[in-house]
Order: structure tokens, then C-alpha cells, then sequence
């Protein structure tokens, strides 16, 4: 864990800069600068480019990292690698044709309820390309055991940049027109930083390219992880789709806010998966079935551990963050952000539970999954936003993310026999649980700042206490060991 836990300590330092800056765009200067509807639409565009983007780049950064490491020689590498950045532009090309051809029946139809969406339909399929060859480049990088300047482009290049856009916004050197275009402009920078990196960390040569030996397996593996992704991306990006196609555009903008507040939870998670999922791959190419148990058992619990304390500074002080915010409108996202956080728990607990469907010979069964993934929240999207608004677009988020990472676990279980569950796991619940029904009815301030600072440290100070005293990690007992108290 030696790798491991050296870059998932600089990925979850830029990974918590990185949302520190985002929320000061998503919970003020979005809410403050931009007009609602405008910031609607911009959540708008960057999910309905994300649902396309597995489809865009056939699924090529999935690719990268499953097979990359099963190659010997550098003619080899260099040969997939080469395949690898090609590919994606047989299915970018004939789809630009026919989203040119159909352009005007696919505007009117997005912008049905909100017409707001109409004159910006295009520039989805932009940011979906742009967005597919940066993650594509960033499993170069990857691969190469390098994450975390790449971690840093991802997280907080476009962050600090639309931050800068917002306040030009703010200052009327553009209007919110201008500004939407800018963003565009920010992911192909974004995408070609990337790319420069990537090559100067590995540059193949093409003198001598062949196309892969295992071409047909590479071909399979990403149509299959492009419909697993496809459907993977539907969980969590259609939710604010379909709300603008069930509610005022406006909503999207206050649902979007409770959501980002959440998914704070999953940072550890992101943090770590940048370099676990390349070496969960190796393992598994290798056949080490040990250290592929030891990842999933030591992932789960010191990611439930973090995400925990995460999860009840949150949740605990979320009522204060909203009048700190002073936006009467956005108060409305006060339960989502409550069962988008439950939601996110469950996929801590997971660990690496995909990393080991999609790099394992039953990476197929993904594409099942994930297709049921997609069809149950869709549904459910249907009829829950109808009857509960955003609140609906949660719980249906929360019903499939329970139901679908428990089956998932399952099946790991079933044909691997191994699972992340232990003793500790439970423990760890307890706590979180245990803490958040003490806290939760405590109002110590009447002033919202100063009550998050003293409950919060509070919090911190008892969590960290049990958790260290119950011995629920090694890996964190360590940490606290050599990092606080300085002991080895």
C-alpha cells in the first residue's frame, strides 16, 4: 500500500482544494453571480455531456488501464497506445454527421420545458469530446503510476478558471452568453494540458505501429464498458437531465448545489481509485488474488472511516451552511443532500468492488449491471420527481445505488470469494451512526459560522478518539501514530 497511500495522500490534498474551490463557485459565486436559470443550464450541458462522453471515446480510459500492463514489450505498448487515441474518432465522426443532420429535432426536443436549452444544444457534443480524450489521457498518465499532476488538472484547472469567469461575470467584462461559451473553451484547454503531459510522460512511436494482436478483445472489452459506462454515467448525470425535462430549469441549479454539498463524501474514494484501480489491474493480470483481497478489504474500511467523518460534518451542520449561504430558494436541497450522502456511504463501503468487475475476465457482467442501473433510475427519476421534486431525483438515486452495489458485491463474492466486510466495518457504522443521532438535535450558537466551527471541532475530536482507541484501521492508527503524535 506503500504507492498507494503516498499518492492518494497528494490526490486527496488536490482533490479537497479542488472541491474547496468548486464550492465556493457551486455555493456562492454560481448563486450570487450567475442568474439561476443560466446556472441551471450549465449543469444542464455538463451532465448531458457526460452521459455521452463513455460513447465518445469508446470507453478507451477504461481500456488503457485493463489491458496497458498486460503488454511486455514497447512495441506493443506503443502500438495499443496508438489504437487507443484513434479509435474514439470512428464514432466521433459519423455521430457529428448525424447530430449535424438531426440537430434541430434533438434541440426542440431538450428544450421542450425550458427554451433556454435550445441555442446551446451543441456545444454538448463539444464537452463531451473534450471532456472523453482528457480522461483518456489522464489514464496515460495513470498507468505510467503518475496521478496526481493529472489529479490536479481534473480537479482544479477548470474550477479556478470558471472561477475567474464568474467574477468577470460579476464585473460585466462578458454576460452570462459569453460565459457559457467560455466554459467550453476551459475543457479543451483542460483536455490539451492533458494530453501535452501525457506524452511527455510516454511518447510512442508510430514508425513501426501495427495494429494490437488482441484487437478483437480490446474491441469487445470497450463496447462493453462503453454501454456499462454509458448507463454507469445515466446514474448519476441523469437526475439533472430529466429535471428540466419534468421542472423549470431553475431547479436543476438547487438540486445541483445539494448534490456537489454530498458528494464532499466522495473524495476519499476518488482520491484513492486514481492509483488503486491501475493496481487492481495488475493484480489481477497477475493473477495475485491476495493483494486484490487485501486492496478491497483495506479500501472499504479506511474509505468508510474518512467518508464517515465527512458524512457527519456535513449533515450535522448542513442547516447552518445554507443561512451562511442566503439564498431563501436553495434551501429546498436540504434532504438531498442528506440521501445523496447515504447514497455516497454505500458506495465507500463498496471499496474497490468495481475496480475488480471491470479489470477481471467478468468485466462483462458490468454492462448488465449498469444497463439495470440505468433503466431503474430513469424510471424511478419518472416517477419520484413528479410526486417530490428534486427530493424525488435523490431518493431515486439512493434506492438504485443500495439495491445495485449490493448486488455487485454479490456477485464478487460469488466468483471470487472474497468480499470488504469485516468486523470493523460494523464498527465504523456504529460510530458514524452513534455520533450523528447525539449531534444531530444540538443547536450550541445561535450565530450559523461560529455554531459549524464548534460543533465541527467537537465532531472531529470525539470521531478520531474512537476510532483510534477501537482500532478499527491499522492503516489509520498508523497515520494518526506517526502524523499526530509522532511514533512509529
Amino acid at each position: 500500500m506503500g504507492v498507494v497511500l503516498h499518492q492518494t495522500s497528494k490526490n486527496t490534498l488536490i482533490i479537497f482544494l479542488g472541491f474547496f474551490v468548486g464550492g465556493i463557485n457551486v455555493l456562492f459565486l454560481y448563486t450570487h453571480f450567475l442568474e439561476d436559470d443560466y446556472y441551471g443550464l450549465v449543469t444542464f450541458l455538463l451532465s448531458s455531456a457526460n452521459i455521452l462522453l463513455p460513447l465518445m471515446v469508446f470507453g478507451m480510459q477504461h481500456t488503457i488501464i485493463k489491458f496497458f500492463s498486460s503488454y511486455k514489450s514497447m512495441i506493443d505498448r506503443d502500438n495499443f497506445l496508438i489504437t487507443a487515441i484513434f479509435l474514439p474518432i470512428l464514432i466521433i465522426l459519423p455521430l457529428g454527421f448525424l447530430g449535424s443532420l438531426f440537430y434541430n429535432s434533438i434541440a426542440e426536443i431538450l428544450s421542450e420545458k425550458n427554451i433556454i436549452i435550445k441555442d446551446y444544444t451543441w456545444l454538448i457534443f463539444f464537452l463531451a469530446i473534450f471532456m472523453g480524450y482528457f480522461e483518456v489521457f489522464y489514464a496515460w498518465s495513470r498507468v505510467q503510476f503518475q496521478s496526481v499532476f493529472g489529479n490536479f488538472i481534473r480537479e482544479l484547472f477548470a474550477r479556478i478558471s470558471i472561477s475567474f469567469l464568474l467574477f468577470a461575470v460579476y464585473l460585466q467584462w462578458i454576460n452570462n452568453e459569453q460565459f457559457i461559451y467560455a466554459i467550453v473553451w476551459v475543457y479543451f484547454l483542460r483536455m490539451l494540458i492533458m494530453m501535452l503531459y501525457a506524452f511527455r510522460l510516454y511518447m510512442p512511436v508510430t514508425t513501426h505501429y501495427k495494429k494490437p494482436k488482441d484487437l478483437k478483445e480490446i474491441l469487445m472489452f470497450s463496447l462493453y464498458i462503453i454501454m456499462a459506462g454509458s448507463a454507469g454515467t445515466i446514474l448519476l448525470e441523469i437526475d439533472k437531465f430529466m429535471i428540466p425535462q419534468l421542472e423549470q430549469i431553475a431547479n436543476v441549479a438547487y438540486y445541483a448545489v445539494g448534490v456537489y454539498i454530498a458528494s464532499v463524501i466522495a473524495i476519499p474514494s476518488r482520491a484513492m481509485q486514481q492509483i488503486v484501480n491501475p493496481i487492481t489491474a495488475k493484480a489481477l493480470n497477475k493473477n495475485n488474488m491476495a493483494e486484490v483481497e487485501l486492496l478491497y478489504k483495506k479500501s472499504s474500511v479506511n474509505l468508510l472511516i474518512t467518508g464517515g467523518l465527512l458524512f457527519l460534518l456535513i449533515n450535522l451542520n448542513v442547516k447552518d451552511l445554507y443561512l451562511i449561504i442566503n439564498k431563501p430558494e436553495y434551501t429546498v436541497g436540504i434532504t438531498v443532500v442528506l440521501i445523496i450522502s447515504v447514497s455516497e456511504m454505500f458506495k465507500l463501503a463498496a471499496g474497490t468492488n468495481s475496480a475488480i468487475l471491470t479489470n477481471s475476465k467478468y468485466y462483462k457482467i458490468l454492462f448488465y449491471f449498469s444497463l439495470g442501473m440505468a433503466v431503474s433510475v430513469v424510471v424511478l427519476n419518472r416517477i419520484f420527481i413528479e410526486k417530490y421534486g428534486i427530493n424525488g431525483a435523490a431518493l431515486a438515486t439512493l434506492i438504485v445505488v443500495v439495491i445495485f452495489n449490493l448486488i455487485k458485491l454479490w456477485y464478487v463474492h460469488k466468483k471470487l470469494q472474497i468480499h470488504p466486510v469485516t468486523g470493523k466495518t460494523w464498527l465504523v457504522i456504529l460510530v458514524i451512526m452513534g455520533l450523528f443521532l447525539v449531534f444531530y438535535p444540538i443547536d450550541f450558537l445561535s450565530n450559523a459560522l461560529f455554531n459549524i466551527g464548534l460543533k465541527s471541532v467537537l465532531i472531529v475530536f470525539i470521531y478520531i478518539f474512537l476510532v483510534y482507541k477501537l482500532k478499527i484501521s491499522e492503516d489509520f492508527n498508523h497515520q494518526f501514530r506517526s502524523k499526530i503524535l509522532r511514533k512509529k
